[in-house]
């Protein structure tokens, strides 16, 4: 079992850089693959960008991609999203998910463990 928990959210301007951080405790971190998703008002949760266990592949929705780096550092466990450029329509709760031994899919469903998610909001 792993326990997830997110920070660094908040309320920026349009343009501006934030990161988010997920802290991990429980099982090994480092054989886990990790996502980040994001979900707004109203709508479904969607996939952000995943990191592979294995060799640290990474992978990014078309929508953040050139402007979001997803990171993970295994000694401290704990797995980073730096968001830069960032629109208004990045503005959502964002939530990190893990995933025992996993490729880093974009698909929730293969996520078993989740964190409680931390509001990023960018205004115009």
């Amino acid at each position: 079992q792993v326990q997830l928990v997110e920070s660094g959210g908040g309320l920026v301007q349009a343009g501006d850089s934030l990161r988010l951080s997920c802290a991990a405790s429980g099982r090994t971190f480092s054989s886990y693959a990790m996502g980040w998703f994001r979900q707004a008002p109203g709508k479904e949760r969607e996939f952000v960008a995943a990191i592979s266990w294995s060799d640290d592949s990474t992978s990014y929705a078309d929508s953040v991609k050139g402007r979001f780096t997803i990171s993970r550092d295994n000694a401290k466990n704990t797995l980073y999203l730096k968001m830069n450029s960032l629109k208004p329509e990045d503005t959502a709760v964002y939530y990190c998910a893990a995933d025992l031994w996993g490729s880093g899919t974009s698909n929730p469903k293969s996520y078993r463990h989740w964190g409680q998610g931390t509001q990023v909001t960018v205004s115009s």
